[in-house]
């Protein structure tokens, strides 16, 4: 079963309710369930890139690769900045990084270290904080704080998706 393109999703971020201590509890799991994940994959299968697409070492590495957005745009809302920080579009730095030449220990460690950096930062915000918000550049809609880790969640979930697809893909 393929899944809709990011790029085409919509987001509906208007609950008011605060779910955000189960958001992070999404984004804390996540270095773990990829760990799960890659380590039961054969090694063969990690840099095959079906159709041209990324393989599933390139789809981890892209995880690293934008959670230093994450963290700047979570710095543009604490800050009160009018719009978050853009993100490049083409995904040049996971097009470029060779990803694929690294060891999957490695990639699995960079994740884990990155995203702990970024769990530190959303364990030290408070309430109000979490439904301060600033507008996204690209869905030009405004984002809480809890709305931005909910989309970051489901971007995780949705490379977790794929690298399960990436898995199964059986070469025509």
């Amino acid at each position: 079963m393929s899944q809709v393109k990011w790029f085409d999703r919509q987001f509906d971020f208007s609950s008011t309710q605060n779910i955000f201590p189960s958001i992070l509890e999404r984004l804390r799991g996540t270095p773990a369930r990829l760990e799960e994940k890659l380590r039961s994959i054969d090694p063969a299968l990690l840099t095959r890139k079906p159709d041209n697409s990324w393989s599933i070492k390139e789809n981890l590495g892209h995880l690293s690769d934008l959670e230093p957005l994450w963290q700047r745009r979570l710095d543009d809302i604490i800050k009160g900045r009018e719009e978050l920080s853009p993100t490049d579009l083409q995904n040049t730095r996971t097009t470029e990084a060779g990803h694929n030449e690294a060891p999957l220990e490695e990639l699995l460690q960079r994740f884990r270290q990155i995203r702990t950096q970024t769990i530190v930062l959303l364990e030290a915000i408070d309430e109000q904080t979490v439904f301060k918000y600033a507008l996204h550049p690209r869905l030009r809609t405004p984002m809480r704080t809890m709305d931005l880790f909910l989309f970051v969640a489901d971007h995780d979930d949705h490379h977790l998706a794929r690298i399960t697809e990436l898995a199964r893909y059986k070469a025509s």
